[in-house]
């Protein structure tokens, strides 16, 4: 068959109309942007200094407070003990030098006693003094010991220099140096005994020292007497304060003190309380004052939304997808997305502390699962897409971050197992299975997350995985009782419906069996072709499938009088006029549409019944009637009064339908039909329609007409296999002659 015209369907009101696609878009922006600006735009207020607050007003993100982070870090360093660093001395060295000064001067016969009295309140200084100056240069050679540190370890050892009593220098010269000899041993033993402990304040370890000459070997009192005043000398502080020491464990204390903020959610004013300069300063920093907002989140929030509705509709125009062509269909996708996502914003209102994983309770693949229902798998991979972000902004409660990726993760993850478990799902049971299945696969995502951020308590998990679970079997339930709403408010016709409606069981289908075998058995075999050739220009063929078997529904209020049931009975038509056969045949197909209105059949079901026949012509009955008025005189026959009243096929379902009806019929009239007689009259059949025009009002092309005879043959060539009558071979002829 050779293509002539184009056909395009007729004008569909409001469902095709341009201005109505794009207020729905700019819709479904709005209802996006309401649904994610409480997590992405911080909200405003219109405020006055020292005026009490409308309403409790919270912190939209965590926010620094440098007053109260600077009070605490002061705290902090204030609440640093002094560094005292203990530093080794060797005061041995000191008691060498003194009792050698002592040894020497004592054996020197020719100075006088007190020459030696005086000459001894002078050594004993100048002996300390070198001490602390080489004390103080050996720490400058050592990088652990800063300037400060040095300054104040000469300073404290002068400042702690014991004061020997005048009577003890003129005692000394009556030393002996055996007496002496004596003496430094036990100075020394003392001495380093209570310089092995921290000694900050050297009095308070000279006062021990009368305690350890006693214990000593030591027989002479003078000995005694002046061991002790010089071991008191030689004792000297060994724990200085270390201010670069201190200054830095200060500046570790600020340090490690962390900042004092306000977390998201935490109450700066409740309602009621006087708005402080300070109060509102702080609302300032965080652009919540109506007068000192930023705008920059509310357009990149209408950027985001605007990007994304491009981007929807980008893909539905060149998917082909019906809501590119229909507006219902899209304002259902519309209605499903706003139904998932404000299902979803609801079950976020329950996060808390307590229980910060019950976003993993909300069904996130209720859209993704209606869709595959309703409309189809490409739609419904589109959609889980979009979830998967707007799951990770609702679910947020991470103040840092604009996007909570492991809700994002998991949304995709259960929304991609919805669309898996549910293709081509036949029964309302795949539903709870499909909910079981992604509850699974929802159950694995999340251990994935655990495992990947191991710091997760035992409780957590197995709260997280409770949510889970149960957020894929909610989801199910959710499904199972939306599903009639979007079927009855939007008149969709789902493959579970059909399957449903295909039910032999079904008081009309049981009605056609048993009143009218002979068209039931048509319709079956109508369904039949129908269903192949709908597949092959990727109609509905579950649709034409069972509609087929209601689309004669009619003829059970007359069955007798049509052939298929005339069962060894004579033909009613042979004693009744043609005007009166034409007025029964053609009224089966009102009929059958007001029997499936009875039994509350979906209007798909009854547009093919209404439809199928058009407005075709009964050329039987008009030739009939043509004779008998030839015969009688009678008045001229018109050709209208031998039409079907249509309407015409208004769906590429109905033409369909139309055309396999017609071509079931006349291949089982041929007694013994060959593959060419059926390819034959498939084309005379749809060449008949088209020249009647019947084709106008539904978007069949040509081609598609042509697909359709094709997929047709085929099907009646696997039907009829076994009787056809192929021609006989062409007997082979020599080429020679």
């Amino acid at each position: 068959m050779k293509a002539k015209a184009n056909f395009s369907s007729r004008p569909g009101g409001w469902k095709q109309a341009g201005s109505v696609r794009f207020l729905l878009f700019a819709l479904f922006a709005v209802l996006l942007y309401v649904l994610l600006a409480d997590k992405l735009v911080p909200k405003t207020y219109d405020i006055v200094p020292n005026t009490p607050a409308g309403s409790t007003i919270r912190a939209p993100q965590q926010f620094p407070l440098e007053k109260e982070t600077q009070k605490a870090r002061d705290e902090a360093a204030a609440k640093v003990s002094p560094v005292y660093k203990v530093i080794s001395l060797r005061n041995d060295t000191l008691i060498d030098a003194l009792y050698e000064k002592l040894i020497t001067n004592n054996a020197n016969s020719s100075l006088a006693q007190e020459t030696k009295t005086s000459l001894y309140k002078d050594v004993f200084p100048s002996v300390m003094n070198d001490f602390i100056q080489q004390t103080v240069s050996g720490m400058g050679r050592n990088s652990l010991y800063g300037a400060k540190l040095q300054e104040e370890t000469g300073a404290k050892m002068k400042e702690q220099i014991y004061k020997i009593p005048e009577e003890a220098y003129y005692k000394l010269p009556l030393l002996s140096k055996e007496d002496l000899i004596a003496m430094q041993p036990v100075t020394q033993e003392i001495v380093q005994k209570l310089m092995n402990e921290q000694i900050p304040d050297a009095a308070t370890a000279r006062s021990k020292v009368t305690e350890l000459v006693n214990s000593s070997n030591l027989t002479k009192n003078t000995q005694r007497e002046l061991v002790q005043e010089i071991a008191r000398f030689a004792i000297t502080p060994n724990s200085f304060y270390d201010a670069d020491a201190t200054d830095k464990a200060k500046a570790e204390a600020r340090e490690a003190t962390p900042t004092v903020t306000i977390d998201k959610g935490d109450v700066i004013v409740q309602g009621g309380d006087m708005i402080t300069e300070e109060i509102y300063q702080r609302l300032a920093k965080l652009d919540l004052l109506k007068d000192k907002g930023t705008h920059w989140p509310q357009i990149g929030l209408w950027l985001m939304v605007a990007l994304i509705m491009v981007g929807l509709y980008a893909y539905l125009e060149h998917s082909g997808s019906p809501g590119s062509r229909n507006n219902a269909q899209l304002l259902m996708l519309g209605a499903i997305m706003f139904v998932n996502y404000l299902v979803m914003k609801l079950v976020a209102l329950g996060q808390t502390l307590d229980y910060p994983f019950i976003g993993f309770l909300a069904p996130v693949s209720l859209g993704t699962m209606l869709l595959v229902l309703l409309m189809n798998d490409r739609l419904a991979f589109l959609l889980s897409v979009l979830t998967s972000v707007v799951a990770s902004v609702i679910f947020n409660n991470q103040p840092e971050f604009l996007f909570d990726f492991r809700y994002g993760f998991l949304a995709i993850v259960m929304c991609f197992a919805a669309v898996y478990s549910l293709h081509k799902a036949s029964q309302r049971s795949s539903i709870l299975k499909a909910g079981t299945i992604v509850s699974l696969f929802g159950l694995v995502g999340m251990l994935i997350l655990f495992l990947l951020d191991s710091h997760y308590t035992v409780k957590d998990i197995a709260f997280a995985s409770a949510f889970t679970i149960a957020g894929g079997l909610i989801t199910a339930i959710f499904v199972i009782g939306l599903m009639p709403v979007f079927e009855t408010a939007f008149g969709i016709l789902s493959p579970l419906k059909l399957v449903e409606l295909s039910n032999p069981n079904h008081p009309l289908l049981r009605k056609l069996l048993t009143e009218t075998p002979g068209t039931y058995h048509h319709s079956i075999m109508v369904g039949n072709l129908a269903e192949a050739a709908a597949e092959a220009v990727k109609a509905d063929g579950l649709l034409c499938r069972v509609g087929s078997y209601y689309h004669d529904i009619g003829k059970t209020k007359r069955p007798s009088y049509f052939i298929e049931n005339q069962q060894n009975i004579e033909n009613p038509h042979d004693s009744i006029a043609p005007s009166l056969s034409t007025s029964i045949i053609v009224a089966h197909a009102r009929d059958g549409v007001e029997m499936l209105k009875e039994y509350k059949m979906p209007k798909q079901i009854r547009d093919i019944a209404e439809q199928h026949h058009g407005t075709t012509f009964l050329k039987y009955f008009y030739h009939k009637a043509l004779k008998q008025a030839g015969e009688e005189g009678a008045d001229k026959i018109r050709e209208e009064d031998f039409r079907y009243p249509g309407p015409k096929a208004q769906s590429k379902e109905s033409a369909i339908v139309g055309i396999a009806d017609s071509v079931e019929a006349a291949v089982r009239s041929l007694r013994n039909p060959t593959v060419e007689q059926i390819d034959s009259l498939v084309q005379k059949i749809i060449k008949d329609r088209l020249d009647d025009g019947q084709f106008y009002e539904c978007d069949m092309t040509l081609k598609e007409l042509d697909t359709v005879a094709k997929a047709l043959n085929e099907t009646l060539l696997g039907i009829f296999h076994s009787r056809i009558e192929y021609p006989a071979d062409i007997p082979k002829t020599d080429p020679q002659k």
